[in-house]
């Protein structure tokens, strides 16, 4: 048993879907759970979608039209008639979401945000799955909300991990008799409602973690549009190497601290049960790309995360005390009200200071409330960078035109939250 997890960069158009074809027509009579993310940029589309109906912002009808208009031009190249039943299904789906869009919204922004920016995968599968049986890749669809159970914390989920584990094994179980390959989406799962949440951004990764580890698969490959695990994000840097082979400590490390190339809460269910992940191109399938594996080998070059859009709060109390323990939870639980994740924290005698991805509303939200009883100051625009396995030299040059606003360095890590010199 295998996990194949594709994302959306390789399902963007109908040569990526044919693509995917090609690369499962290479282990034949494998059984292979396959993970599809939403196609392209669909997610961002969708989450454009929710905001316009959700705050009145834009045309809600307009964009999902767009939407719409990209995946049946897909599904237009990928078959021959459009009297193939996947067409019959696409606009069911979106009948659905455009009755949904007409209604006013009756919860708030995270819940709604999840069942609409959830079709993406549905949409995403519905259309791989069915090109793959026209290409004589026979696959059962499955919908993954009926197995993967989370809480109700809409847009960040938490699984169940003992439920989910005994809804996959029945049921998947039984799938896997009459067929070698499903396919499933990532991202999403279900409440004990019937309510769709979503794991987090880029949570399609996790999903085929969680997958592999409820099937005891011997591998988990994730394919992606790079030679593999790279020690920094070719958007930022223009040389970056790739890395061969990394233990699980040092992965799971890099995306706690941001690396995007893997979901940061994929590792943990693999390093439970020993299952190797790879990261390989599906442009070169062949190619070995990188092995995330148990092993205490120390990576003998720096890697790099760079964050943009971040915000730097500084926390002080209104009267003469320090920072405290109690002033410390009454903080850590208002970051967690308003849906904040800290990507860095540093506490003297009478400052906290926090340094976290820049939502508006969210942000603001926070300041009020924390104002009552704290004074607050905030700097936006920020960059936080993060060197693992640094040197000084790499510091330097990362730093040069930069002013430092805060700096936190251990054993093996350095980070600083900067912004641009200001030119004279």
């Amino acid at each position: 048993m295998q996990v194949f997890k594709f994302g959306g960069a390789s399902v963007k158009d109908a040569e990526g879907v044919k693509n995917v074809a090609e690369v499962l027509k290479q282990f034949p009579d494998q059984k292979i759970a396959v993970v599809i993310s939403a196609m392209g940029k669909t997610t961002n589309a969708l989450e454009r979608l929710t905001k316009a109906y959700f705050y009145k912002t834009d045309n809600a009808e307009q964009i999902l039209e767009e939407v719409k208009a990209y995946h049946f031009d897909i599904c237009n190249q990928l078959f021959s008639s459009s009297n193939h039943p996947v067409f019959n299904e696409l606009e069911n789906t979106f009948v659905e979401l455009y009755w949904a869009i007409e209604d006013e919204p009756t919860q708030g922004y995270d819940f709604e945000y999840d069942q609409i920016v959830s079709m993406g995968e549905v949409i995403s599968t519905k259309i791989v799955s069915a090109y793959l049986n026209e290409v004589g890749l026979n696959n059962k669809w499955i919908d993954v909300r009926g197995l993967i159970q989370t809480d109700n914390t809409y847009r960040d989920g938490k699984v169940d991990f003992e439920l989910t584990d005994s809804l996959i094994k029945r049921d998947l179980g039984k799938v896997f008799t009459s067929t070698n390959v499903i396919v499933t989406q990532g991202f999403i799962g279900g409440t004990s409602e019937n309510f769709t949440t979503t794991l987090g951004r880029e949570g399609s990764d996790y999903t085929a973690s969680v997958l592999a580890y409820c099937l005891d698969a011997i591998n988990v490959t994730i394919w992606k549009d790079v030679p593999g695990v790279l020690n920094a994000d070719p958007k930022w840097f223009s040389h970056t190497k790739k890395i061969d082979q990394l233990s699980y400590q040092d992965a799971i490390e890099l995306t706690y601290y941001g690396a995007t190339i893997i979901h940061p809460k994929t590792i943990k269910p693999l390093q439970n049960k020993n299952i190797p992940l790879y990261v390989k191109s599906f442009l070169k399938p062949k190619e070995l790309g990188t092995v995330i594996r148990d092993g205490d080998n120390r990576l003998n070059i720096p890697s790099y995360i760079f964050k943009i859009d971040q915000v730097l709060i500084s926390i002080q109390p209104k009267d003469f005390s320090f920072i405290a323990e109690d002033n410390l939870s009454d903080i850590f639980q208002a970051f967690s009200r308003n849906g904040l994740k800290i990507n860095l924290m540093q506490l003297s005698a009478i400052s906290f200071s926090v340094c976290c991805d820049y939502d508006e509303n969210k942000v603001k939200n926070l300041v009020s409330e924390l104002q009552v009883a704290f004074k607050v100051l905030y700097n936006v625009g920020l960059e936080l960078m993060t060197v693992r396995y640094y040197t000084q030299e790499t510091i330097d040059t990362l730093t040069a035109k930069k002013i430092i606003l805060l700096e936190q360095r251990s054993r093996y890590t350095v980070q600083m939250v900067m912004k641009n010199e200001i030119a004279e």
